[in-house]
């Protein structure tokens, strides 16, 4: 924090750690990447990255190949995937910057293994029913029979494939996907494997096979439904602007969609959604300020967010209010907002501060 910022992302690099080494005494004998693909889920991979190869972390996963080439950068002697795998013309750049594509589809791994003068390091994703990315099983059952003809330059390091529910540990599709990637493993060459992001990894050893790659859990967010054992990783703070006593009957902000039904003690804070935080906390969203827990009251604006600090008249202008962190946890907020907490990370927009506590 600086003195003239009104709000701020405070991330902390030493919770992030922890939660890797959690998971990493979670997979057991299993192998545990980290995925940081949208900048370290907004929080800033070239910061992040580092610090979980401190860690131990040798191995890692991205969505692009312009997040792979810029981690290489930063880290020139680890293992880097990238999720969308090898279109035609980003072959060169993988290859260039020693890139590990996740191949997705036949034509893929043909685009991948062409002129190839030796094999190159190639991971496969078997779609067994996100359908999303990954070869479906038409093109699994060519893969398997055609193997050593489509396979010739391609040095197979990772068979994987991704859980749709892997964050409800009640859902039945999480056995039928894990059956189904049994299965695929028996039809192709042996190779390490890998299923579990971070709610698969809670599901049981079964689901670990030779690779987890937690992401979300990694930043504080719950792997599974019914809250997080993780520790917190991003904190969102911000000052007062101004208070303001209204009477019972006055409105609050646009569209005067509050109104107060006694005397109000009001407190502005300085942040809104331009910073990431959600319009859909309107009237619904909790901050959290030294005295204890306030409600938004009125509609999140652009760069200012209301709140009711009546019961906590103890608040002075200069303050500093937590969004997000201890005590407004990442999961509620993302719950009030009717989202997950992917999108609350991904989304903020706000002047980072790295400290190395937990």
């Amino acid at each position: 924090m600086r003195d003239f910022e009104a709000a701020w992302l405070t991330v902390r690099l030493g919770a992030i750690t922890e939660n890797y080494k959690e998971f990493r005494r979670l997979a057991g004998s299993a192998a545990t990447a980290g995925v940081v693909k949208a900048d370290a889920y907004g929080l800033g991979a070239e910061f992040v990255a580092p610090a979980l190869k401190a860690a131990g972390c040798d191995t890692f996963f991205v969505a692009r190949l312009e997040e792979g080439i810029a981690l290489r950068r930063a880290l020139p002697d680890v293992r880097i995937f990238v999720l969308d795998g090898a279109p035609a013309d980003a072959v060169l750049g993988l290859i260039a910057h020693r890139l590990i594509p996740v191949l997705n589809s036949l034509s893929q791994i043909a685009d991948y293994g062409a002129g190839a003068s030796g094999p190159r390091d190639a991971a496969i994703h078997i779609d067994t029913g996100m359908n999303r990315l990954g070869l479906p099983p038409e093109e699994l059952s060519v893969l398997a029979g055609e193997r050593r003809a489509r396979l010739k330059n391609i040095n197979l390091v990772l068979l994987m494939s991704h859980l749709a529910c892997g964050d409800e540990p009640k859902s039945k599709m999480n056995n039928e996907q894990l059956a189904r990637f049994r299965a695929s493993l028996a039809m192709l060459p042996p190779a390490p494997a890998s299923l579990a992001a971070s709610g698969g990894a809670y599901l049981g050893p079964a689901y670990r096979f030779d690779l987890i790659r937690p992401g979300v859990g990694l930043y504080g967010g719950a792997p599974q439904e019914g809250g997080s054992p993780l520790r917190t990783a991003a904190v969102i703070s911000a000052r007062v602007l101004q208070l303001r006593r209204i009477d019972r009957g006055e409105s609050v902000g646009y569209g005067a969609s509050f109104r107060a039904k006694r005397p109000t003690l009001l407190a502005t804070v300085a942040l809104g959604y331009a910073g990431g935080i959600s319009r859909a906390l309107s009237g619904k969203g909790i901050a959290w300020t030294a005295d204890g827990r306030v409600p938004y009251v009125g509609r999140v604006s652009m760069d200012m967010i209301t709140v009711d600090v009546t019961d906590l008249p103890g608040v002075q202008v200069g303050d500093v209010v937590e969004l997000l962190g201890d005590h407004v946890k990442l999961e509620e907020m993302a719950s009030l907002a009717g989202t997950n907490a992917y999108e609350i990370l991904t989304g903020l927009k706000l002047p980072r501060h790295y400290v190395d506590a937990a």
